[in-house]
């Protein structure tokens, strides 16, 4: 087990040249401790590797891991990621604001994409989507300037729903169906004003309810939530799908550039910075497995 272990350690790092769209501002949440903690240490290193990766690339590395917990990983409700490593990157904004949103997309792949205010405790749109594309990111074409930068409006009716930290985010979902991949980036927030509203609960499986999603991927092994475009419910696995599915996609001239000018991108060198980090940790794992090999092999020669 500890070799199959290491092998999918130093494969992992073969996703770092694949991911394919992040939001890069505002600051979108990102892997850390808890993530880990809920989907396993294989999921861990897949996104640390490569936060641009999708949904699909994360389930079959959790499929035949022991440690990942479908319910408590919640995957189709932003990747995974847990408000719990994100409660620095909280932003405040007033209703009726009007929020600038940059996405960087590596790689294009025809599909539908939203954005939208989702609630946490359900993984459900509240409302409907602030803005939606029914044809993004094709390769066919120059990308639309206004799928990788554009702007939402909070609504006005949200009411407490949103006054709590980690209970709603603005979330860009891309359902990438020509080649069976979701990317999904959220942006932590809370309205000011809106009153006190109760403390998010920390991972539920979607309800059907209202979702502007048509068709939702598949899940993981034991369950998965169906894929959705822009109008059908999300499917309930332990974990639903996200109801949101909206994507930007990268100027059809210039490739990404995954750190820079936006104030909430992140720095080429907080990423490389972020690999190393990930390639030690997982050599210290390897190299600890070959020193218990090795003294079970002694032990086993001295009795």
């Amino acid at each position: 087990m500890k070799y199959s272990t290491a092998a999918l350690a130093l494969a992992g790092m073969a996703t770092t040249v694949r991911g394919h769209g992040f939001i890069t501002s505002p600051k979108a949440r990102m892997p850390g401790d808890a993530f880990e903690a809920a989907c396993g240490q294989q999921v861990y290193y897949n996104q640390a590797g490569d936060n641009y990766g999708n949904i699909q690339g994360e389930l079959q590395v959790a499929k035949t891991q022991s440690d990942y917990n479908a319910e408590k990983c919640q995957i189709w409700l932003c990747k995974g990621y847990k408000y719990e490593d994100n409660k620095d990157l909280v932003e405040t904004y007033t209703p009726g604001q009007k929020v600038p949103i940059k996405f960087d997309v590596r790689a294009p792949h025809e599909g539908t994409a939203n954005v939208s205010v989702i609630d946490t405790a359900t993984n459900t749109i509240i409302g409907t989507p602030l803005i939606s594309w029914d044809v993004y990111a094709s390769s066919a074409s120059a990308i639309p300037a206004d799928q990788t930068s554009f702007t939402v409006t909070i609504p006005e009716d949200l009411g407490s729903k949103c006054s709590t930290p980690g209970a709603c985010v603005l979330q860009h979902f891309w359902d990438a169906r020509s080649v069976d991949q979701t990317y999904e980036s959220c942006i932590d927030f809370t309205v000011s004003g809106s009153g006190s509203g109760a403390a998010p609960a920390s991972s539920k499986a979607a309800s059907s309810s209202a979702a502007p999603v048509s068709s939702q991927k598949a899940a993981s092994s034991s369950s998965a939530p169906a894929k959705a475009p822009i109008t059908s419910a999300a499917a309930a696995s332990s974990a639903a799908k996200p109801t949101t599915m909206a994507t930007v996609v990268k100027s059809s001239s210039a490739a990404p550039v995954s750190s820079s000018s936006a104030s909430g991108t992140v720095s080429a060198w907080d990423e490389h910075g972020l690999w190393v980090s990930v390639v030690l940790k997982r050599l210290f794992a390897v190299l600890n497995w070959s020193k218990e090999r090795s003294h079970d092999r002694f032990s086993g020669c001295g009795g």
